[in-house]
């Protein structure tokens, strides 16, 4: 058995707001914290994510977050004279060159009357300044210019502006590299949507290039913010798709009755203590320096009676697994780091969850899970077989499914205290997080 290093405690989560306190992000932790962005800048070494609001939030290590406050006074007169509303959302960032750009939507509640802005700065911390208007929609369109994200195609260097939510689906734009405007008219092409009956629930498309495997993974939110967000995704060889899941469906599929159309990385719940949560999404992705990968999303307390929940953000350690799909870590970010494990470190007592997709989502429930010695493993009323492949990783086997696991030293966050968490991925395209119990 391996001496194993676990993360120290982390910074405990604060007591959650109520209603009645005010709703600005970075005075209570990360709580309020909605749709965030995040960016590590390489000049300071600095970790910035920022929210809805225009509020941006420092951190040195991911764990311990001062928030810097609004760091875009208003949207520019063209674009708030055009939505009534002096709202910002979704802030996202990229630099090009010496140049900090924030792509702002400025919209109202349920409408496409709506703007994409530009808003530039020589620091990250800000302030940034309007520049002007990228898109512009209205109610007559079939999209919505909302939720920005910025990528470049890796073989051309264009760059691209993903957008949209509900109604007509998530669509990229062209973008001018030199002003960060857009490069063509009209909306764009679709990347990904849902059908009506789903009432076209789908929102926040974010890119990322991973280059060992040579795709471009599209991310999007599908459900409602207030209950059943859940994060799905496609992957493709181009820049604009199509994105396929993991079955080989088109995320721009609406043949798709049962919700089963993108692979799901993360939905709402239930450990078999401490607080259940639900709708994770709007999510960014942390491609780090050191190669790591990093899940950031809102996320909130259970609560499906429709009264008002605060959102938290939420960061979760990806791994890649053998057939170029990501998988997130079962825990909240802690510090942790992989590092090499024995069968013995491995046997034990464990909570396992399915990330089943559903429709509507609602949460997914914790159920006993046992690694036995002699490559015994039981599961309730399923028996079956486990090995390990590396240091790393291990396969279970069980019936006709096979279920490609990572295990890393990670924190407890409802016991408060370290343990084994994993990750699955089953070969039928199913995640599966685990934790070890005491």
């Amino acid at each position: 058995m391996n001496t194993i290093n676990y993360p120290q405690k982390p910074p405990a989560i604060p007591p959650k707001p109520s209603s009645t306190e005010r709703n600005v992000c970075g005075e209570n932790g990360t709580w309020f914290t909605h749709d965030p962005a995040i960016y590590h800048d390489a000049e300071s070494g600095n970790y910035y994510v920022y929210s809805t609001g225009a509020f941006c939030q420092r951190s040195s290590d991911l764990l311990h977050w001062e928030s810097l406050g609004k760091v875009v006074d208003n949207p520019p007169k063209e674009s708030s004279e055009w939505t009534g509303s002096t709202d910002i959302w979704a802030p996202d960032i990229v630099k090009v060159g010496n140049e900090y750009r924030l792509y702002c939507s400025n919209s109202s509640w349920g409408v496409r009357q709506s703007c994409i802005f530009l808003a530039v700065s020589d620091s990250p911390e800000g302030p940034f300044i309007p520049r002007g208007c990228v898109l512009k929609t209205t109610d007559e369109l079939p999209v919505n210019a909302i939720d920005a994200n910025i990528i470049e195609d890796e073989k051309t260097g264009k760059m691209y502006m993903l957008y949209g939510s509900f109604w007509g689906g998530c669509h990229m734009i062209l973008l001018d590299k030199a002003t960060g405007l857009a490069a063509e008219d009209g909306i764009g092409v679709c990347v990904a949507r849902r059908p009506s009956w789903t009432d076209c629930s789908i929102e926040g498309p974010y890119m990322i290039y991973h280059k060992e495997s040579g795709y471009y993974f599209l991310f999007v939110s599908y459900g409602s913010l207030n209950s059943d967000y859940n994060i799905r995704v496609g992957r493709s060889r181009n820049v604009t798709g199509p994105f396929l899941d993991y079955n080989g469906r088109d995320m721009t599929d609406l043949d798709d009755y049962d919700a089963s159309v993108g692979f799901m990385l993360s939905c709402g719940y239930r450990w078999l203590d401490g607080t259940p949560y639900m709708a994770p999404g709007h999510n960014s992705v942390l491609q780090d320096f050191d190669g790591s990968f990093y899940l950031v999303s809102h996320i909130r307390p259970l609560n499906f009676y429709g009264t008002f929940e605060p959102s938290l953000m939420q960061i979760r350690r990806m791994y890649m697994t053998p057939d170029n799909w990501f998988v997130a870590a079962s825990q909240p970010y802690a510090g942790e780091k992989p590092q090499p494990l024995s069968p013995e470190d491995l046997v034990g007592y464990y909570e396992r969850i399915n990330l089943t997709p559903s429709a509507p989502q609602g949460i997914q429930h914790a159920h006993p899970f046992k690694l036995l010695e002699g490559g015994r493993m039981e599961s309730c009323s399923v028996i079956g077989a486990w090995h390990m492949l590396d240091d790393f990783s291990l396969e279970i086997q069980y019936g006709n499914t096979t279920e490609y696991i990572v295990a890393t030293p990670g924190w407890d966050w409802e016991l408060e205290r370290p343990t084994l968490i994993m990750s699955g991925l089953t070969n039928k395209g199913l995640c599966t997080w685990y934790k070890k119990r005491p």
